[in-house]
């Protein structure tokens, strides 16, 4: 297991979100895997859910679980939890701006996202424990 994936998983498990090593493995992974999650948001809407994503031909049937949940929200997650794993492999902590501008560099910006992440700031915060 990467060093990468136990923080992005680490993470996405807070959430209480599935986060498959087959589509969040290392970073590549993970990039590539929100690309094509933002591009299904792209066609389908804000609104589309994981399930219709999955539908769509989405290979993430271990997403099922979370069917009916937005995939903005899911991809808003993906998203901070990549800038999380990626800030915690290099310097141990992440902040919005460090997950706008992880996206931006990455391409993954897309102008709803600031708002997904102000709403849902446990997105990116590591919680205490």
């Amino acid at each position: 297991m990467s060093e990468f994936y136990k923080y992005f998983k680490e993470n996405m498990d807070a959430l209480g979100l599935p986060a498959p090593e087959t589509l969040f493995g290392n970073a590549q992974l993970a990039l590539g895997a929100a690309t094509a999650l933002i591009g299904l948001l792209e066609r389908f809407g804000k609104r589309v859910t994981v399930r219709e994503m999955i539908g769509a031909g989405l290979r993430g049937e271990k997403l099922a679980v979370i069917g009916a949940m937005s995939a903005a929200y899911y991809v808003g997650a993906v998203i901070g939890s990549i800038a999380v794993a990626t800030g915690r492999s290099l310097a141990g902590g992440t902040s919005i701006a460090d997950v706008l501008l992880d996206a931006q560099m990455n391409h993954l910006h897309r102008p709803w996202l600031p708002g997904v992440l102000v709403r849902h700031p446990e997105i990116y915060r590591r919680r205490s424990k």
